[in-house]
């Protein structure tokens, strides 16, 4: 294993990069990865958010391609989300100062007009989302015959975006001689007929356990009855760890419960103190949220499962799971925007009667117990208004059926007589030839 940068060979001018990025020694993922990926093999790796792995492939392919070369890329990064595609293409710019390495970042949102100009100057790298990436092929303007590295980033989430059509499209279109790296934070079955499709003889890595939150990170988990305690309960740990918490992403599971939560938080504090982030929110307003955020301006992020993967934000010492994520895998990335580059982090997660199921499953795919901790006595706990228990009774009643098949639930008792005379009238009037007299009785007759 590498102790350090300057044992995987690499040249002055990435190790020069890496020292300006701050970094002292590869963590694990980067320990396992680079060798193979600078030694030309293909490599699937299992590396949740924040363990560093976009600079385990990153750093290799800069290392490969050493100098700007022809009009065409010579290397592919795909990525499930814009965000995720601009930090990485971030990340490319940081490690290759000292190169003349072009980087080009594709992604949906707006007009591809300036995109396309800057591909036409000549590029090495192209880091891009699958859509706008086959957009842009097939207007003509992107050629794969000199690619030698194709890489595909959050593979699992790309799986669960439902971008499998497109992946099968590019890897038509790319070389078949060429290097693949797929790199995925949990080890699904879709993942792995992926990889079964896409990496000859892979070498496999896996830095942490499949789905295994960090280490450093403090995992604490609320039971709370309704969404106003919620809020009772999130002001009470912004009152009481004022000094403890010193940068905050709170993650809704909707648009509407994230502008819902963000408005409160704006009253308490202020706008310049909070930013919300949505899918909802056009392209500039969420490129200046997460800045804002990253560069210390605002405090407290505010978002929906878009940010939880990718956005690489140092120092953000807790993370609040407002809502509990119905995708398991989606807590492992959320809690990972914490506790990143081995430093400590907190995570809280909230827990209404009708998301204790999902809890389950979640304890149950990162094979950890959350510690439950108790509300305190000074928040109030508010009465669940009866739209809200009927609400958590069907969701409740959904996850037993899901369960158990031939489970009834409190919804599917049986029906009123009213119900009945009403059912019966409808019948009717849909199909006269029923007979007004006895329409249920022949109706049985009928059927």
């Amino acid at each position: 294993m590498a102790a350090a940068f300057i044992d995987f060979n690499f040249n002055k001018q990435v190790l020069n990069a890496i020292a300006d990025a701050g970094y002292t020694e590869p963590t694990p993922v980067q320990q396992k990865a680079i060798p193979p990926i600078l030694n030309g093999q293909d490599v699937m790796g299992i590396a949740q958010t924040g363990t560093g792995k976009t600079a385990a492939y990153v750093l290799p392919i800069i290392m490969k391609l050493k100098y700007a070369q022809g009009e065409h890329a010579r290397a592919l990064i795909i990525s499930p989300t814009r965000e995720l595609a601009m930090q990485i293409e971030e990340n490319v710019q940081a490690y290759s100062k000292y190169t003349d390495l072009r980087t080009v970042v594709l992604y949906g949102g707006l007009g591809p007009k300036t995109q396309i100009e800057n591909i036409k100057k000549g590029v090495d790298i192209i880091v891009a989302t699958p859509g706008r990436f086959m957009d842009i092929y097939l207007a003509g303007h992107i050629h794969t015959k000199p690619l030698q590295v194709l890489v595909l980033d959050e593979a699992d989430k790309m799986m669960d975006m439902g971008f499998m059509p497109q992946i099968n499209r590019i890897l038509e279109i790319v070389p078949r001689k060429r290097q693949n790296l797929l790199f995925s934070a949990t080890m699904s079955d879709k993942i792995h007929q992926l990889a079964g499709n896409f990496l000859e003889f892979p070498t496999v890595i896996e830095v942490t356990p499949q789905a295994t939150p960090a280490q450093t990170i403090t995992q604490k988990l609320y039971y709370v009855p309704n969404v106003k305690t919620k809020i009772n309960l999130l002001r009470r740990l912004l009152d009481e760890e004022e000094n403890a918490i010193t940068k905050l992403i709170v993650f809704c599971k909707t648009r509407a419960v994230a502008e819902d939560v963000y408005k409160y938080l704006v009253r308490k504090y202020n706008q310049k103190e909070v930013k919300v982030l949505h899918a909802n929110k056009g392209q500039n307003t969420r490129i200046n949220s997460i800045n804002s955020f990253k560069d210390d301006e605002v405090k407290i992020l505010v978002a929906t499962d878009v940010a939880s993967r990718g956005i690489d934000v140092s120092n953000v010492s807790h993370v609040i799971n407002f809502d509990v994520p119905m995708v398991y895998e989606d807590y492992v990335h959320r809690i990972g925007r914490t506790g990143r580059a081995l430093q400590a982090g907190e995570a809280i997660t909230f827990c209404t009667p009708a998301e204790t199921y999902y809890m389950g499953k979640i304890q149950k795919l990162i094979r950890q117990t959350v510690d439950v901790s108790p509300i305190p006595d000074d928040v109030f706990i508010e009465e669940t208004p009866y739209e809200e228990r009927q609400d958590q009774n069907r969701e409740i009643d959904l996850q037993k059926r899901k369960e158990d098949p031939d489970f009834k639930g409190a919804f599917h008792e049986k029906k009123t007589m009213s119900q009945h005379k009403k059912f019966d009238a409808k019948k009717l009037k849909a199909n006269p030839r029923l007979g007004a007299k006895n329409p249920t009785k022949k109706f049985k007759k009928k059927h």
